[in-house]
């Protein structure tokens, strides 16, 4: 089986997630995928492998074949959900070689079309083979191609018992794209010193940062009335909410931040009169402005709950994670490597900021240093999603590289 074979049978596995059921994995199509991944990796033949009965969870390692020296082990972790932007079932990939760079028909019956004036970064891919979807679902790049990347890893050293290395411990999670994806991680059974998520972008993408995160529920009680007679009484909750949220500095919304810059992000507002219900997320990388964002929406929010007699605003916020540099710092030697591996497969490294999260996040501050590595995709969590074939084979020589860069001498 080759590495795209591998890719195109993950992606008939439809493992969307979804947040508003409690139980993990929360759809049958991750457990389904798990599944098929513990026997994958029996039949490599390798000989630790085993699966959580109850969370669905895949672990398996490789022992060292160095046993006259100390290696650390180190770990490569991927996830098996997708998000639930958008269906990820009944995916139909395309493979389109020698890419032209032009504008992509996914489906024309449809006009569904990728405009490289809209993703500009596509037109680094010409020449190369770049699979996509038929405009009807997303692809499931993120992270199907990190699991794809890591069994082709572990495969090579299993074929190749002749090549030095350490202990390489393999776990695939569910759940990542609802921030659940390490809930029910066996973080003692997993046995590595350090570890890698293969979850990022276009190759050569180096991650060792994220966002500080927090999440915020912020209901409304309002007064209903007769529209006719509601002069002085009724206090609309949807009006409350808008009223609150136009008090956030408007330039700090995503569409008009990047880099390291923090946000405020409405993600859903609902509700009527009576009662209303808004989501937030708040982001910064920097500990100490994520701290002073909090503040000045609790503020913002007091501020417009007094305004209408108190008792109006009920906030409930929570700190999702933390910016896994600040874990990582005292560990260069982590990010060093995945450094070091990239330059020698002749890849220049793209150290930068994730303005999101990954499991990685939360596996930094259990002890767990874990830095996030390229896929070779892009576009994700909608129909626009790709993966490049030349980019996903040489992040599993990149990995591949990695392994042996913690066993060199």
């Amino acid at each position: 089986m080759t590495a795209v074979e591998r890719f195109l049978d993950y992606v008939n596995y439809d493992t969307m997630s979804d947040s508003s059921v409690d139980a993990y994995p929360s759809t049958p199509g991750q457990r389904a995928l798990l599944d098929h991944l513990r026997e994958q990796l029996r039949e490599m033949g390798l000989p630790d492998v085993r699966q959580d009965e109850k969370y669905g969870c895949v672990y398996a390692s490789l022992p060292s074949n160095c046993p006259e020296r100390t290696i650390p082990a180190i770990g490569l972790i991927a996830h098996v959900d997708t998000s639930e932007a958008m269906s990820g079932k009944d995916v139909r990939p395309r493979i389109i070689e020698d890419f032209d760079g032009k504008d992509i028909v996914l489906n024309e019956e449809l006009g569904i079309v990728t405009r490289m004036e809209d993703f500009p970064e596509m037109l680094d891919l010409k020449g190369k083979t770049v699979i996509v979807t038929d405009g009807t679902t997303l692809l499931g790049s993120d992270d199907k191609s990190g699991v794809c990347e890591i069994m082709e890893c572990v495969k090579y050293f299993a074929e190749h018992p002749g090549e030095k290395h350490g202990t390489i411990c393999i776990a695939f999670t569910a759940e990542e794209e609802t921030g659940r994806g390490v809930d029910h991680f066996d973080l003692s059974g997993f046995g590595a010193h350090y570890a890698y998520t293969v979850d990022g972008g276009r190759l050569g993408d180096l991650s060792g940062e994220t966002f500080n995160a927090a999440g915020v529920r912020l209901t409304a009680k309002g007064r209903s009335t007769h529209t006719g007679d509601a002069y002085g009484k009724m206090i609309n909750a949807v009006q409350l909410l808008s009223e609150f949220h136009e008090k956030l500095p408007k330039k700090e919304r995503p569409e008009h931040t990047r880099d390291r810059e923090g946000f405020f992000h409405l993600n859903s507002l609902n509700g009527g009169v009576e009662s209303a219900v808004s989501e937030y997320i708040i982001r910064d990388h920097d500990r100490q402005r994520f701290e002073e964002r909090k503040e000045l929406f609790a503020g913002l929010v007091k501020e417009t709950d007094e305004a209408y007699g108190g008792g109006v605003l009920f906030p409930e916020m929570n700190d999702q994670y933390y910016n896994m540099k600040e874990r990582l710092d005292p560990h260069p030697e982590v990010m060093g490597k995945a450094v070091s591996a990239m330059k020698k497969c002749g890849v220049e490294p793209l150290v930068t900021p994730i303005r999101g999260g990954t499991d990685g996040s939360r596996l930094s501050f259990l002890g767990l240093p874990c830095p996030n590595l390229c896929t070779g995709g892009g576009n994700f969590h909608g129909k626009h999603e790709y993966l490049c074939v030349e980019e996903m084979e040489k992040t599993i020589e990149i990995l591949i590289m990695l392994i042996r860069e913690w066993a060199a001498e």
